[in-house]
């Protein structure tokens, strides 16, 4: 370990192994560290069975719930968007060859009241939902068709809708649309984490819209996809690409101390050795000096024996109830998924439930998402800390990256790669630059 190195990434989160593996293929000599003996950190993929009993500091007895083995279960579960940036991301860092897909089989919204509805899929989709009354169908109708056929580029088709000034808020007036289908556009296709995006121009949210549906073209069921054996898989997808371009990977490694020199850091100790480095990479757990909480997300990790009913029996799917329909400040997320995406035992399903903690109670804040999983079979609570950096980065070389907030899908996540991407190199990240080096490289 007594050598020097572009970057010291420490954590093997998917954060951080993708970060590794995009510099490593850029050239940059990457050494990557991890205090688990496993991959993924706080995104990992826990198998067996066992093994997440343990973590929760509970033991599993016999083989109730089938083989262990069979069991591949994430802290953190989330979906990718099929056409959204990690998906492109994936695709052109070459890192599908290590992973298979399956597609998430429903996309539902939950209304007031306890029903879950399909978000509609289409034009036709949305005249057939039971989510809206009959006038309100058509209305959402002409809204889907105008969003979907607007060309930032052609003035012609805005329809008198400035992109850069008008806000949604003016948007959903001009449409005739109401505050809960402003709703479910909102949080369940534009996947806002709030109503902040009201009173911003609507270009963003028509892109995420415009996402959204561009994805489900794709497939037809829903716009999400998943991998195979859990997201676990997707740090060791991108910890192999960074191996095949000359990255050092080391797990079950303390870190002693980050070696600093005038404000900067200059390397990593562990084991009594110092690894130099320009710069380090890491999650917040490796720099809490440096880091501020800026809330929790409350998880529940649930075993099931069933479908959900209301869901259409599917065997996976994802539920977003938006916070104006339960009184709170912050959606609840749920989702549910089955032996056919590799992560139970067969004949069981695996839930998950999270959301922003706003209360001194945070499971009860579950409550209605857990009430749409049951009768569940056991279930784990964690409460995490969200940790954001306290500064870029630029002037110490040591770039954090944010907690997983408690969203069920990749977007944002997306949005904090990127983010540190430009930190730590002073360029925005390009995709297409990824596949021309992966290119070039495969002809040397």
């Amino acid at each position: 370990m007594n050598s020097e190195y572009d970057v010291i990434v420490l954590g093997t989160g998917l954060k951080e192994c993708i970060l590794s593996g995009i510099l490593s293929v850029e050239g940059r000599k990457v050494l990557h560290l991890d205090r688990n003996n496993y991959y993924g950190a706080e995104s990992a993929s826990m198998s067996p069975l066992e093994s997440l009993y343990t973590l929760f500091g509970e033991t599993l007895e016999g083989e109730k719930y089938g083989r262990g083995r069979d069991w591949n279960v994430d802290l953190i579960t989330k979906f990718l968007m099929a056409h959204g940036r990690l998906t492109k991301l994936l695709i052109h860092s070459d890192v599908t060859r290590y992973l298979e897909f399956k597609q998430i089989e429903g996309s539902y919204v939950y209304k007031k009241g306890g029903n879950v509805y399909k978000v509609p899929a289409s034009d036709k989709e949305a005249l057939a939902s039971s989510l809206m009354g009959i006038f309100e169908k058509r209305r959402f109708r002409n809204f889907l068709i105008w969003a979907q056929s607007l060309n930032f580029q052609d003035p012609k088709t805005f329809q008198g809708v400035d992109p850069e000034k008008t806000t949604m808020t003016e948007v959903y007036k001009k449409f005739g649309l109401d505050s809960n289908t402003a709703a479910f556009t909102g949080h369940a296709i534009a996947l806002y984490l709030d109503d902040g995006y009201l009173e911003k121009p609507c270009a963003d949210a028509i892109k995420r819209i415009k996402l959204y549906y561009d994805s489900l073209s794709s497939y037809g069921k829903s716009p999400y996809l998943y991998p195979l054996y859990g997201l676990g898989e997707f740090p060791q997808g991108f910890a192999r690409l960074s191996a095949v371009y000359g990255g050092t990977y080391m797990l079950d490694k303390p870190v002693e101390e980050l070696v600093m020199e005038n404000g900067a850091v200059v390397g990593v100790k562990s084991g009594g050795e110092v690894a130099k480095a320009k710069c380090v990479i890491c999650d917040p757990s490796y720099c809490s000096d440096k880091v501020k909480k800026v809330g929790q997300v409350v998880r529940a990790i649930c075993i099931l024996k069933h479908p959900v009913a209301k869901a259409g029996n599917s065997s996976s799917f994802q539920t977003i109830i938006p916070a104006n329909q339960t009184d709170r400040k912050s959606d609840i997320y749920v989702c549910l998924l089955s032996n056919l995406n590799q992560v139970s035992a067969k004949d069981f399903y695996l839930g998950s439930v999270s959301t922003l903690v706003e209360t001194n109670n945070p499971e009860a804040e579950l409550k209605i998402g857990l009430d749409l999983l049951s009768p569940i079979e056991h279930k784990f609570i964690s409460v995490k800390d969200i940790f954001e950096p306290t500064d870029d980065g630029k002037a110490s070389k040591i770039f954090i990256s944010k907690s997983y907030d408690a969203t069920s899908h990749f977007e944002t996540t997306c949005d904090d790669i990127v983010d540190m991407y430009f930190r730590i190199t002073g360029s925005k990240f390009d995709f297409e630059k990824i596949k021309l080096n992966l290119d070039e490289a495969k002809k040397q």
